[in-house]
């Protein structure tokens, strides 16, 4: 069972990696992280702070346009293409592909969220004033490995020497990084929480593409996401403004829908600086709370996709 998921897996990132769109994505990110250094410029004293958190905020949003992509479009084209029904023929279970589709998913974005949060690591180093030979050394270091590498395995596994060089340039990106320590929890934090709220977007995706449309699917998971990150807001709507009925209503949504705001806390929380929430205690509750919601909506997900009739 395990070498069946990882094996759609790794091919789901793969068709992933190539996708012209998913390029143009992680093009856009980089030019923002980039972006942010013009921004820091105009600030006051304040150079690594705007770094960090424009850096912060572009995780979770162009990893959550990339998850909702992924899932409305991934098994939508192996339906189209009609690649699905040789690989259903074979001893596997619906639930089987379909969550090896999802991970395939959540790994794609993963890898785009270690990338870009060493950039913003990267970045962080130069502004302040870390030694301009190590972040050199990083930059360059880091492209000649993954050349090297790219140059020495053949052609078919060359989009998964990303995924290892990917996590090495986030490791030493982050010991580049020793001259902001405050800003570097917060980055990192803020990444780790990006990966747990995307991968909860992932699975909704994947619940609604089990038995809808792209343009559905999309639509839903979108909406989703948007009440996610204001189930806090709908869960207090003043009764005198809105009525007794439809504040219950919201409340009641809000209960059901996962809260996707816990996964951006306000900065003391990322700083460690509030004695009650322990950054790191916040952040692995907040995973499991992700796990929950992942295994609910994949579930929901898998019985949808076994009664799906593709004739």
């Amino acid at each position: 069972m395990i070498s069946r998921i990882v094996a759609i897996a790794l091919n789901t990132y793969r068709e992933a990696v190539r996708a012209r769109l998913l390029l143009g994505v992680f093009a856009v990110s980089l030019a923002t992280c980039a972006y942010s250094l013009v921004v820091a410029a105009l600030s006051l004293g304040n150079e690594a702070r705007v770094v960090a958190d424009l850096g912060s905020g572009s995780f979770s949003m162009y990893g959550v346009v990339i998850a909702i992509v992924l899932g409305s479009t991934s098994l939508y084209r192996e339906l189209e293409y009609k690649t699905i029904f040789p690989i259903l023929s074979r001893p596997i279970r619906r639930w089987e592909y379909l969550v090896a589709k999802y991970v395939g998913a959540v790994l794609t974005v993963f890898v785009f969220v270690l990338v870009e949060a060493a950039a913003v690591l990267a970045i962080l180093a130069v502004e302040t004033e870390q030694a301009g030979w190590k972040v050199g050394a990083l930059a360059a270091g880091s492209s000649a490995a993954l050349a090297l590498t790219w140059w020495r395995v053949s052609r078919t596994a060359r989009v998964f020497v990303v995924i290892p060089w990917a996590i090495g340039l986030a490791l030493v990106a982050w010991f580049v990084a020793s001259t902001a320590p405050e800003e570097r929890q917060l980055v990192t934090a803020s990444a780790a929480l990006a990966v747990c709220e995307i991968a909860i977007v992932a699975a909704v995706a994947t619940l609604f593409a089990s038995f809808s449309s792209p343009f559905l699917t999309a639509t839903f998971t979108a909406m989703v996401f948007l009440v996610g990150r204001s189930a806090d807001t709908l869960a207090h709507l003043p009764k005198k403004l809105f009525g007794p009925a439809l504040a219950t209503g919201f409340a009641g949504i809000a209960r059901v829908v996962p809260n996707l705001h816990l996964y951006v806390p306000p900065r003391p929380l990322l700083l460690g600086e509030v004695a009650d929430h322990p950054v790191w205690g916040y952040v692995g509750w907040a995973a499991l709370h992700a796990a929950f919601y992942a295994v609910v909506l994949l579930a929901g997900g898998a019985l949808a996709f076994r009664k799906r009739d593709f004739s």
